[in-house]
């Protein structure tokens, strides 16, 4: 499942089509359909007429909430400061690989301790718990899988996270790639080395 795709919130209604104005109230449901999620934005008239009787009863139904629309705030210019923990938590979750779940984990739990996130709905999917996150200005939707990590491993995936705050997501993820290669090529030349010498001893 693609579960760190973010799902942005819709300027208007999924039903009728009208935008949604500052202030609105509106409802949101997260479906999981295919294994993929599905979120679909609806205005409170909708909601009443089509939405609201039997919703948690529709196939695949995973969460609901009422919220306020906001307009997006304008786009920020070209940061030159070090990654923040919202971009960072972004860039991981359009990468959707299951490796950066640890890391999207703390992220997200930063994100949360500082007010940006807002949990929506705790559940468990597929014998993983999962967290709803909604993010509090532009209603962005991310869904983050619990990795369980053990006590001995959050130092590391905190270690982890610190770094990829200091270098960046792009350079911490290159580091990473080479470290892969370079600890390749290292186990390589030990196999390599083991077959001569047994090789040798054969001769």
């Amino acid at each position: 499942m693609s579960e760190w795709k973010i799902r942005p919130r819709a300027a208007a209604c999924r039903a009728c089509g009208v935008s949604f104005s500052d202030g609105q109230v509106y409802h949101t449901l997260l479906f999981d359909k295919r294994r993929e999620y599905s979120r679909t934005d609806v205005c409170q008239g909708c909601w009443d007429g089509q939405y609201g009787h039997g919703a948690v009863d529709r196939k695949g139904f995973v969460s609901h909430w009422r919220a306020k629309f906001l307009p997006p705030p304008p786009s920020p210019p070209e940061p030159v400061q070090r990654e923040t923990a919202e971009s960072a938590l972004r860039k991981l979750a359009e990468l959707g690989e299951r490796q950066h779940r640890p890391a999207c984990f703390i992220l997200a739990a930063m994100l949360e301790r500082k007010r940006v996130l807002k949990v929506r709905e705790e559940a468990v999917r597929e014998g993983s718990r999962v967290f709803v996150y909604e993010h509090g200005e532009s209603g962005d939707v991310f869904v983050v899988h619990d990795p369980e990590l053990k006590l001995t491993e959050l130092a590391a995936v905190q270690r982890d996270v610190a770094e990829l705050l200091r270098s960046g997501v792009d350079a911490f993820l290159e580091a990473r790639k080479d470290d892969g290669l370079a600890e390749a090529k290292e186990a390589a030349e030990e196999e390599s080395d083991g077959a001569v010498e047994a090789l040798a001893r054969k001769v």
